[in-house]
């Protein structure tokens, strides 16, 4: 339905002074500090896990070598959604507006109601790290403490108890991503990277990150995480997270997290034949995901 006359009364009124709540600053772009960016020019994306080879075995003297063989783990898909938006303005209300000062003001609208809508999107896998109806290509949510490996066993990229971000939550979280092991158990060298938060952690995570002493005590301790150098890219505050406990570390696994681009955003207008009205419309195509597991450690808080 097109926005007519009578839902812009006041903007057509003279002596209007100033129209407001469309103008306010906005969080943009956030996912860019969890996602690295990558083109597409298809309907969908897959990554396959490779499995390697197990340890090398002792060969006894005139014995033969023992082979072992290589294959495929899963496949991670990232199907790439059509977002859009769009309104209409009666030709009248275009006329009795001078034309076009409608049509700019709401087209900013749009664009903000845009890169909300995908913000909103990037963070869902992160919102929905811990919930079992989110499957990633190993069948398992993003954040569990039972991932399969293609070797058999499992490993975990959560705590084995739910834990509230602090210093040992955090010391722990570390120790456990420099023991991560690939798809045939081999310990594999990765480390934590950054810290994600929502909002309400943002104050706890500057005083962990960037205390020279340690927090919470009275002894004249460092702050072995800055000591150590633990967590190079510092931390994130994310704004769309919906869990005010949860908190995410990403690692510097080589095919995590993924947003795939596939039409970037793009606005057009047009006029109705029929009824005069002018349409505007946004569009844009991407997907968000993520490949290995092994890019993360997150905990739901306590």
């Amino acid at each position: 339905m097109a926005i007519s006359r009578a839902q812009l009364a006041k903007e057509l009124e003279p002596g209007l002074n100033v129209l407001f709540g469309m103008e306010y600053d906005r969080y943009d772009a956030e996912h860019a500090e969890i996602y690295e960016t990558e083109s597409s020019d298809r309907a969908f994306e897959e990554e396959v896990m490779l499995v390697g080879f197990g340890n090398a075995q002792t060969k006894a003297e005139g014995a033969g070598v023992q082979f072992d063989s290589a294959s495929e783990a899963f496949t991670a898909r990232y199907t790439h959604e059509t977002v859009t938006l769009a309104f209409a303005l009666t030709e009248e209300a275009m006329e009795d507006n001078l034309y076009d000062r409608l049509g700019a003001r709401y087209t900013r609208a749009l664009a903000r109601s845009m890169a909300h809508t995908k913000q909103v999107k990037a963070a869902a896998i992160l919102n929905n790290a811990f919930d079992s109806n989110f499957a990633g290509g190993d069948g398992k949510e993003l954040c569990a403490t039972d991932h399969p490996l293609a070797g058999g066993g499992t490993f975990r990229n959560e705590p084995s108890t739910a834990a509230d971000l602090n210093e040992t939550s955090l010391e722990n979280a570390l120790i456990d991503i420099s023991t991560f092991v690939d798809e045939r158990n081999l310990i594999i060298a990765l480390r934590g990277m950054k810290l994600i938060v929502p909002p309400q952690l943002q104050f706890v995570a500057d005083r962990l990150l960037e205390s020279t002493l340690r927090v919470g005590t009275a002894d004249n301790d460092v702050n072995a995480l800055r000591n150590m150098g633990m967590l190079p890219d510092g931390y994130t505050i994310n704004h769309f997270l919906t869990d005010p406990d949860a908190f995410f570390l990403k690692t510097d696994a080589p095919n995590g997290f993924k947003h795939f681009e596939r039409s970037p955003m793009a606005t057009n207008m047009e006029a109705d034949f029929d009824t005069g009205n002018m349409r505007f419309k946004a569009r844009e195509r991407y997907s968000f995901g993520f490949s290995d597991p092994r890019c993360v450690f997150g905990s739901p808080g306590a």
